[in-house]
C-alpha cells in the first residue's frame, strides 16, 4: 500500500455527513449540470441518462441536471422535464441504476420563467415577475436566442406555478429519487422575483423583501409538503451576474440575507450555495461568501464553484460547509472521488459537448483505473 494513502483518505471531503434525512458517505457532491441530451420530442430522459448517472454513483449526492417541472418551465433545448408519466418512467431507470451502485441521488427542479423564450413555447411570450426583458440567452432548436419581453405572471398563473413544482415533486418522488433540489438561482424563474431591478410588482410578490421572496417560500413549502421528513434543499446564489439585470449589488445581498434567514422555518435538508466566479482559473474560492451564509443558515450547507480537492477539503476542514459540489470535474472525471481519495490527476472535459452530442463527451471518458 502506498505511504501516502492514509493520508489521503483523512481528508475531510472523504468523511460521510448527514444533510437532513439523505445520509452520505462523502463529501463530494455531483452538482447540477445542463447536458442536453433528451434529444426526443417527449424531453425524457434515456438509457444514457441512466448510464450517464450510475458512472457517477461514487458521488455522495448526485444532484440531477435541472428538470422541467412543466411545458411552461422550458427555456433551455434538449432537457428532460419530469411532468409526464414518460418521464417519470425514464427517471425511475436513472434511479435503480444509481441505488444498485450504491448511490443517492436528487432531483432538481427548474422553471425559467421570463429567460425562455417564444419558440420554446409554441409562441407565445414567457412569463416572469414584470414585463421586463432580463436581456439573457435562451438555448433554443435554432440555437442561442436572446430574451424578449415577457408577460407580467398573473396571480392565477403563480398558483399553478406552485401548483406545479408540487406536482413535479411528487413526480420525483414516484420516479424514486432521494429527495428534490429547487433550483433558484442564475437568470431563472426565483432569481427574477427575487431582483428588484426585475420585480416591479405592487402586489404580495413584489414591492419590499418579504414580497419578492414569497414565491420561493411558497413553492418550498409546496415541494416540502411531498416529501416526508428534510429531503429538499435550495439552491442559491446572491453572487451570479449573468446579465446586468442581475449585477451583485448591497441591496441583492441584503435580500438573500433574508431570504436565507427565512429559510430555516422551513424543512429543509441543505442550503446549496454557488459562489463568486473566480478571476482566475486557478484562484482558490473566496471562504468569506460561504461564511456569510453559514452564520445565517442554521442546517447543513453545501458550498458550489471553483473547487479542487484542496480547496474543498480545507473549507470543510475549517467548517464553512458540509459538504461541496464539483460540476466541470465530475464531467471528465465520472471516479471523481477515487481520483480524490488516491490524489490522482483529474482529466479534463471537452467544451465542444457539455451541450450536445448524445453517447460521445457524455458517458466515454474513462476511470482512472
Amino acid at each position: 500500500m502506498p505511504a501516502t494513502l492514509p493520508t489521503a483518505l483523512d481528508q475531510p471531503l472523504l468523511r460521510g455527513t448527514v444533510l437532513g434525512d439523505l445520509r452520505l458517505p462523502n463529501r463530494v457532491v455531483m452538482a447540477p449540470l445542463t447536458r442536453a441530451r433528451a434529444d426526443n420530442p417527449g424531453l425524457v430522459p434515456s438509457e444514457l441518462h441512466a448510464a450517464y448517472y450510475g458512472q457517477r454513483a461514487c458521488a455522495g449526492l448526485i444532484v440531477t441536471e435541472g428538470t422541467w417541472v412543466s411545458e411552461r418551465a422550458v427555456g433551455f433545448v434538449n432537457v428532460p422535464g419530469v411532468h409526464s408519466a414518460a418521464q417519470v418512467a425514464g427517471w425511475r431507470r436513472v434511479t435503480d441504476v444509481v441505488h444498485a451502485l450504491g448511490g443517492r441521488i436528487v432531483q432538481q427542479l427548474w422553471h425559467t420563467g421570463a429567460a425562455s423564450h417564444p419558440d420554446h413555447l409554441g409562441g407565445a411570450l414567457p412569463a416572469g415577475p414584470s414585463a421586463i426583458d432580463p436581456r439573457a440567452k435562451s438555448f433554443t432548436p435554432g440555437g442561442f436566442k436572446e430574451t424578449v419581453t415577457p408577460r407580467a405572471m398573473t396571480r392565477a398563473d403563480i398558483e399553478a406555478t406552485v401548483a406545479e413544482f408540487r406536482a413535479a415533486a411528487a413526480n420525483a418522488r414516484r420516479a424514486g429519487f432521494d429527495g428534490v433540489e429547487i433550483g433558484a438561482l442564475g437568470a431563472f424563474l426565483f432569481a427574477q422575483f427575487l431582483n428588484p431591478r426585475l420585480n416591479h410588482r405592487t402586489d404580495a410578490y413584489g414591492g419590499d423583501r418579504a414580497g419578492r421572496r414569497r414565491l420561493l417560500l411558497e413553492v418550498v413549502d409546496a415541494v416540502a409538503a411531498e416529501w416526508e421528513g428534510r429531503r429538499v434543499g435550495v439552491r442559491l446564489s446572491p453572487y451570479m451576474s449573468p446579465t446586468e439585470r442581475f449585477v451583485v449589488d448591497e441591496e441583492l445581498l441584503a435580500d438573500h440575507d433574508e431570504l436565507v434567514t427565512a429559510l430555516n422555518d422551513r424543512p429543509l435538508a441543505y442550503l446549496h450555495l454557488r459562489g463568486p466566479d473566480l478571476e482566475r482559473p486557478d484562484e482558490s474560492p473566496d471562504f468569506a461568501a460561504f461564511a456569510r451564509y453559514r452564520s445565517r443558515f442554521e442546517g447543513p450547507l453545501i458550498a458550489n464553484n471553483g473547487f479542487g480537492r484542496k480547496s474543498a477539503n480545507a473549507l470543510v476542514g475549517a467548517g464553512f460547509a458540509d459538504a461541496v459540489s464539483f460540476g466541470t470535474h465530475f464531467v471528465a472525471n465520472p471516479d471523481l472521488v477515487s481520483r480524490f481519495a488516491l490524489g490522482r490527476a483529474l482529466a479534463a472535459g471537452d467544451p465542444a459537448t457539455y451541450y450536445q452530442g448524445g453517447a460521445e463527451g457524455y458517458v466515454d471518458y474513462p476511470s482512472a483505473g
